[in-house]
């Protein structure tokens, strides 16, 4: 066996070597390797995520240029074959526009041209579909049968399901059915392979669950006293008798790594060496569900939450619609997700369904926080009473672990009480399934800090703090849970 498979790689290296001798089969393999690296990079893009999301992204819209390139300097292939390359490219060019437009994050943007591009593609794979069945159509012989029922062969318009008038309009009607149900069929297919599906990974590592507090330690230090004979001889210059020295110095009382296991590095049992804490924003109708997003607001927290923990963070936060949620699978879903705004929320009932399985089914947590009315708090209340109807909300008292691990607050801070001054919890098996803050804690987190106090804007930073390890706590808790059942 193992002969057999040195002679078979031996045989595709000497063809491979013959290949590439020649001028024109070397760019043929040029062109080959072209193509897969495309297709490598883009599933990375939109899948895999193995790669920084730059760095695809660039290679992407490289080899898309490379192609539009290789497209214009082929005018000695067949029109047949330009035009095959040209659907081809047009596709590339549409995905490549659609991820750079989601990185610079106009995705209202993305999400139309995404959507039009969706249309065009279809109807170009239809014309194609077409010009396929009339060309094998072109090809069956032309005489008329005398027994119809005999004929299956969808390419003879005297097939018996034809009928008798009007075939050549039948076989379309039947070309665009079959091609339209194969169009959608392939769509759910790829949307449910593993390598389609998002994933979130926590960083691997350990820790503890527990208060971090600052106390001053104070350290009396007193120097030898020395006892002098006035009428010595010895002559010396003696330091004074009561020399005392006292040190202050700021110590952390208890000081551990923030986490959950047993590591060197901070971070979770349940993470991944690649895994990585990630602040993803929910997007939804009827309101300004992006208000401050990114840079200068809620990536300082993401920041902060990197510096204050040593856990690995993301290079950006991320957006994702509500419907996206069904593409993380159950125990690689995100332990929280950041939900923000001031005006309306519109939410269909399918996507009511996605969220209560994401809160009770994937273990997630719904991290709301009122970007600026009292009318975005009566919203999210309707909101989770049709998620969570059987469920009543709390006030969330100062005693809990998400208000005092790792930092305990004395006081629940906020930068103008929209939705009052209490923080309110959806409480699923004992765990927080949805926390709400009710006074605009991302203004807190933003580059100005809404003018607000020090005092406060530190603490609006320790409790998102306590809300991301919260989340990862309790999710790492349950994949400890489910490996060591299985």
């Amino acid at each position: 066996m193992l002969a057999r498979v040195k002679q078979m790689a031996l045989a595709i290296r000497q063809a491979f070597l013959v290949r590439w001798r020649d001028p024109a089969g070397r760019v043929q393999i040029l062109r080959s390797a072209g193509i897969a690296a495309w297709m490598l990079t883009w599933a990375d893009v939109t899948a895999w995520h193995l790669l920084p999301s730059k760095v695809s992204l660039a290679v992407l819209l490289l080899l898309t240029l490379l192609g539009i390139r290789w497209w214009r300097t082929s005018r000695e292939q067949p029109l047949l074959i330009r035009r095959a390359l040209a659907s081809v490219i047009a596709v590339a060019c549409w995905q490549a526009v659609v991820l750079t437009l989601r990185e610079l994050r106009w995705r209202e943007f993305a999400d139309t041209i995404r959507l039009l591009g969706g249309i065009g593609t279809f109807l170009l794979g239809l014309a194609w579909a077409i010009w396929y069945v009339d060309r094998r159509t072109a090809a069956q012989p032309v005489f008329r049968s005398q027994d119809r029922r005999r004929i299956w062969n969808p390419y003879r318009l005297v097939a018996w399901y034809y009928g008798t008038n009007r075939q050549k309009l039948h076989q379309s009607m039947g070309t665009f059915a079959v091609y339209s149900l194969a169009f959608t069929m392939l769509a759910i297919i790829l949307g449910n392979l593993p390598g389609c599906r998002e994933i979130y990974e926590m960083p691997a590592g350990g820790g503890e669950t527990k208060k971090v507090r600052q106390v001053v330690q104070v350290q009396k230090v007193v120097k030898r006293k020395y006892v002098i004979n006035p009428y010595s001889a010895v002559i010396f210059n003696p330091p004074p008798l009561d020399d005392v020295k006292l040190r202050l110095q700021d110590a952390t009382q208890h000081r551990y790594q923030i986490g959950a296991g047993v590591e060197d590095t901070p971070g979770y049992a349940a993470g991944t060496s690649r895994g990585k804490v990630r602040l993803i924003r929910l997007e939804y109708a009827g309101g300004d569900w992006d208000q401050d997003m990114g840079v200068g607001s809620d990536l300082n927290l993401l920041v902060e939450y990197g510096i204050r923990t040593g856990q690995a963070v993301a290079d950006a936060t991320e957006s994702r619609p509500i419907a996206q949620l069904k593409k993380f699978p159950p125990r690689q879903s995100p332990p929280f997700l950041y939900i923000t705004g001031q005006r309306g929320i519109e939410v269909s009932d399918d996507d009511v369904l996605i969220l209560r399985q994401y809160l009770l089914e994937k273990h997630g947590m719904l991290f709301a926080d009122n970007g600026g009315s009292g009318g975005w708090h009566t919203q999210l209340f309707g909101l989770m009473q049709r998620v969570l109807p059987t469920l009543t909300p709390i006030r969330v008292p100062l005693d809990h672990p998400v208000h005092r691990v790792p930092y305990e607050l004395p006081f629940l801070p906020y930068v103008a009480p929209h939705g009052g001054k209490d923080a309110w919890g959806w409480v699923y098996e004992g765990r927080l399934v949805c926390y709400y803050h009710p006074g605009d804690i991302g203004d807190a987190w933003a580059d100005g800090h809404a003018g607000v106090k020090r005092e406060i804007w530190e603490y609006c930073y320790q409790l998102g703090v306590n809300i991301i390890s919260y989340s990862h706590n309790e999710y790492n808790k349950w994949l400890v849970s489910e490996s060591s059942s299985q």
